[in-house]
C-alpha cells in the first residue's frame, strides 16, 4: 500500500486539498439531475466486481483465515456482494423516480399495531430471488401515512437547491462493507459527499475500497484515507465537514461529541457537547433472541417441540454468536427462554453442542481476550467450548434476570461469550409455560434490562405463531429494537438493501445508546419516518443459510453469489444455477 504510510503521517492541514475537492464534488452531485445520480450505480457495481477477490483477500488475510475455507465466504457476503446489491436496488429506485412513480407504489402494505404503516422491502429485485423464503418490512413510524412516506421519498436526492455537503465516515473495524454501505449512505440517503476514515483493524482493505469506488473518487464525491486518532480528529473538526457518521462503540461516540479530560461526564450531564456539527450512529449493544416455547395448540402451551427442532434452532443461534468470530455488532448474546420449559436443559445442551463443534476461527480483533475473560470472570459454571485458545467460546447459563448488575447484560462482549436467561412464571394452571405470557415477560426484561437498541431475534414454533396471532405482532411491537428478525437472525436483514438499519429511534446524543438514524434504506424513505425493520425467516431453513458458521460450500457460494449479482447480462443466468446449485450443497 504504497500511499499508507503518508496517509497515516498525515497533519490536518493535508486534509485541506481533499476536502476542498469534495466541496466542489458534492456541489455538482447536488445540481446533478437523477439520471446522473442513477448512472454512478452500475460504474461502481462494475468496479466492485472487478476489486471483490482483492477485497476478500485482503479481509482474509486481517481476519487470519484461509481465503478457499468456507469462513471466506463471510467476507464475500458481507463485502462486495452486499455493496453490489445495495446499487441494484438504489438504481432500481432511482430509475423509478426519474420515471415520476416512488418505489413504494408497487410494494405491498400492511398495518402493523398502533396506527403503524408496513412496506414490503426485500425481496425488492428479481435477483433477491436466491433468498427464497426471507421477507422484511420497514415499519414507519407510529401515525405516518403512506401517503407521507411516498412524498418523502429521496427527499434530500431530488433536492437541486440544497447546500452541499461533505460527510467524514468513521469505519468500523469487523465488518469491512460497513464503511462502503455507509458511502452509499451518505451519496443516495443524504446527498453528501463522503471521506471515510478506516478503522485501523481494517487498513490492509483500503486498495481495494479504492478501487471498488473509483468512479465515484474520480467525480470527487468519495475518499477512502487510513489514519490515525489524530487524523480522525482533523477530519471531525475540519471546517469542511459537516456531519460526521460513525460505526464503532458508545465510548468512542461519546468522545467525539464531548471530548476527554476530567470534565467530560460534567459536559454530557449539562448537554453541552464540544462537537458542533450533526452526528449519526451505530454502536452496537446487548442483542437478544427471545426463543417461545409451544408447537401444539399454541394457545395453551402444550409444546411439540421435536428433537430436530431444538437442534435446528439451536444451531441457528450458535451462528448468531460465532459469524466473524463473535465481532458483530448485531451479534447475539443472551438467549432467554422459560425456566420452567420441558425443553430447557435440552436445549441448552444443544447450544453447547454447536458452540464446541463450529470450525475453530482466530480471535483477531484486538482486545478479544480481555473482553471474554471480564464477561466470564463472574461466572465459576461458565463452560468454555473451544475456538480460539486466547479468547475460548464460552457458554454461561443460569444467569439471573433480576440481577441489575449483571455485565453480561449491560456491556457487548464483542466476541465469542453466550449468556442464556431462564425466566421464571409464565406459567398456567396445568403447569405448563404459555407462550403468549411468557413473549410479554421477555419483551419487558429485554427492553428493560438490556442495553441498545440495536437488533433482537424471536424463535417461535409455526403452530405457536398461528396460534399467537395479532399477540405476536403487539409484542414486536413493544420489542423496542431497531431491527427484530422472526425466526430469522438480524444478520441477513443487515444486508437486505432496501431495509433500514440502525437503532430504535429516540436516542439523543447525551445518552446515545445504540445510536442515531439509519442507514442502508434503498428504498430511501425519509429517515425521520422509520421505525424499524422487521424480517421473518423458515422454520427450518433448506438450504443451509449461506452465513451459516458450518456452512461447508459458503466461499464458492458466495464468490458466485457476487458474481451472478455484479452481471447484468443474459450470461448471468447459467452462473444463477451454478450458484444455487452450490448452494443446496452447502
Amino acid at each position: 500500500m504504497s500511499d499508507a504510510a503518508p496517509r497515516t503521517r498525515a497533519l490536518p492541514s493535508a486534509l485541506d486539498a481533499e476536502l476542498a475537492a469534495l466541496r466542489l464534488g458534492a456541489a455538482a452531485w447536488v445540481a446533478s439531475d437523477l439520471a446522473a445520480k442513477r448512472a454512478l450505480l452500475p460504474e461502481l457495481r462494475r468496479a466492485t466486481a472487478a476489486a471483490a477477490a482483492d477485497w476478500v483477500a485482503a479481509a482474509c488475510a486481517v481476519k487470519q483465515i484461509d481465503p478457499n475455507s468456507p469462513a471466506a465466504g463471510e467476507e464475500w457476503s458481507s463485502g462486495p456482494y452486499a455493496v453490489i446489491s445495495a446499487t441494484a436496488a438504489l438504481e432500481k429506485t432511482l430509475r423509478t423516480l426519474e420515471a415520476g412513480g416512488t418505489p413504494l407504489t408497487d410494494r405491498r402494505l400492511g398495518r402493523a399495531p398502533r396506527a403503524r404503516v408496513t412496506v414490503r422491502a426485500f425481496p425488492y429485485v428479481p435477483k433477491d430471488v436466491v433468498l427464497a423464503g426471507y421477507s422484511a418490512e420497514v415499519w414507519l413510524r407510529r401515525g405516518v401515512s403512506i401517503d407521507e412516506a411516498r412524498a418523502g421519498v429521496a427527499g434530500a436526492l431530488r433536492d437541486r437547491d440544497r447546500d452541499p455537503l461533505v460527510t467524514a465516515v468513521l469505519g468500523a473495524g469487523n465488518i469491512t462493507g460497513i464503511p462502503a454501505l455507509d458511502v452509499l449512505t451518505a451519496l443516495y440517503q443524504e446527498a453528501s459527499a463522503a471521506i471515510v476514515k478506516l478503522n485501523p483493524v481494517n487498513t490492509a482493505v483500503g486498495d481495494a475500497l479504492r478501487a471498488a469506488f473509483a468512479p465515484a473518487i474520480e467525480r470527487d464525491l468519495v475518499r477512502i484515507i487510513e489514519g490515525d486518532a489524530r487524523v480522525g480528529q482533523a477530519l471531525i473538526h475540519h471546517p469542511d465537514v459537516d456531519r460526521i457518521h460513525i460505526t464503532g462503540s458508545r465510548a468512542s461516540h461519546d468522545t467525539i461529541v464531548f471530548g476527554t479530560g476530567p470534565d467530560r461526564d460534567e459536559r454530557m450531564r449539562e448537554r453541552r457537547p464540544i462537537l458542533d456539527k450533526p452526528i449519526t450512529s451505530e454502536l452496537g449493544g446487548v442483542g437478544p433472541v427471545i426463543v417461545v416455547p409451544g408447537g401444539g395448540d399454541g394457545a395453551r402451551g402444550r409444546d411439540t417441540w421435536s428433537d430436530h427442532d431444538l437442534d435446528v434452532a439451536a444451531r441457528g443461534i450458535a451462528t448468531e454468536r460465532l459469524h466473524n468470530s463473535g465481532f458483530n455488532c448485531i451479534a447475539t448474546q443472551l438467549v432467554v427462554i422459560p425456566a420452567a420449559w420441558q425443553h430447557a436443559d435440552a436445549f441448552v445442551a444443544k447450544l453447547r453442542g454447536h458452540l464446541a463443534a463450529a470450525p475453530a476461527r482466530p480471535a483477531y480483533y484486538p482486545g478479544a481476550s480481555d473482553r471474554r475473560d471480564a464477561a466470564v470472570a463472574a461466572h465459576p459454571d461458565a463452560v468454555s467450548l473451544g475456538g480460539d485458545p486466547s479468547a475460548a467460546r464460552a457458554l454461561v447459563d443460569h444467569l439471573d434476570p433480576a440481577d441489575e448488575t449483571e455485565p453480561l447484560f449491560t456491556t457487548e462482549v464483542f466476541g465469542p461469550v453466550l449468556g442464556v436467561v431462564r425466566l421464571p412464571g409464565a406459567v398456567g394452571a396445568d403447569g405448563a409455560v404459555e407462550p403468549a405470557a411468557f413473549l410479554d415477560a421477555a419483551v419487558e426484561f429485554c427492553n428493560e434490562r438490556l442495553a441498545g437498541t440495536l437488533g433482537a431475534g424471536i424463535v417461535i414454533h409455526p403452530r405457536t405463531r398461528r396460534a399467537l396471532g395479532s399477540a405476536l405482532d403487539a409484542a414486536i411491537a413493544d420489542l423496542e429494537y431497531g431491527t427484530v428478525g422472526v425466526n430469522c437472525w438480524v444478520g441477513p436483514l443487515f444486508g437486505m438493501p432496501g431495509a433500514t438499519w440502525g437503532a430504535f429511534p429516540g436516542h439523543v446524543i447525551h445518552d446515545v445508546g445504540s445510536g442515531i438514524g439509519v442507514v442502508h434504506n434503498a428504498l430511501l424513505i425519509d429517515p425521520a419516518q422509520v421505525e424499524r425493520t422487521v424480517g421473518h425467516g423458515p422454520w427450518h431453513p433448506t438450504p443451509t443459510p449461506l452465513w451459516s458458521v458450518d456452512n461447508r460450500t459458503a466461499h464458492v457460494t458466495a464468490e458466485r453469489l457476487t458474481r451472478f449479482a455484479a452481471d447484468d447480462s443474459a450470461a448471468a443466468v447459467p452462473a444463477a444455477v451454478a450458484t444455487i446449485a452450490s448452494y443446496v450443497r452447502g
